[in-house]
């Protein structure tokens, strides 16, 4: 997944209005709701807002005409590929009036513009995985989970010996078993958490 580096917040002046444009990662539905009331200004003309979440989209236009304000900065965000993503466009108009096509440029410029700005950060999908190994492989486990950046979450001692529930990135499970393979002579487990 394609989300932002961190959050940006780029002011842009177009025939007399002041776009400022906020983004950020979000996770949650909960964190949309906070941002945009973290950012949004009350005696603006306008915050229009678009997000992504996983499958889940939104946009508001907040008063601007249909589709020249939401749906543009949406267009940004997918454009770039990203995902987890809200952007938060405010205008304080100028006295000029655009035009349907001079807003959508004016938001979607506006929005694109912050994104680059934030930057972008590959994050890869994590599964949680249990290993199931005795007392003498320890070491050899240990050093497996640091080589492939796994998160240890738990660790229990049992009658076989210790069980370490892990958070690794999914596309790591599999070089996580091999390595753990050869170097245990197939003697350490690993399988998918319940």
């Amino acid at each position: 997944m394609l989300t932002l580096a961190g959050p940006a917040t780029v002011e842009t002046e177009i025939k007399h209005s002041r776009f400022i444009a906020h983004a950020a990662r979000v996770d949650s539905l909960q964190e949309t709701l906070e941002f945009y009331e973290s950012v949004a200004d009350a005696a603006a003309t306008h915050n229009c807002w678009a997000w992504r979440l996983d499958h889940l989209y939104r946009f508001n236009d907040d008063g601007e005409p249909a589709s020249t304000a939401g749906r543009p900065i949406l267009s940004a965000i997918e454009g770039k590929g990203l995902d987890h993503v809200m952007v938060v466009v405010t205008r304080h108009y100028g006295g000029t009036k655009l035009g349907v096509g001079g807003l959508v440029r004016a938001y979607s410029g506006s929005a694109a513009k912050c994104l680059d700005q934030a930057g972008f950060l590959e994050v890869l999908p994590r599964v949680e995985c249990s290993i199931q190994a005795g007392f003498g492989w320890t070491g050899q486990v240990y050093a497996a989970l640091e080589a492939h950046h796994a998160e240890k979450l738990e660790e229990r001692y049992n009658d076989r010996g210790i069980e370490i529930r892990i958070s690794i990135a999914q596309a790591l499970v599999e070089q996580l078993g091999t390595m753990l393979s050869e170097t245990t002579r197939g003697e350490v487990t690993v399988s998918a958490s319940e």
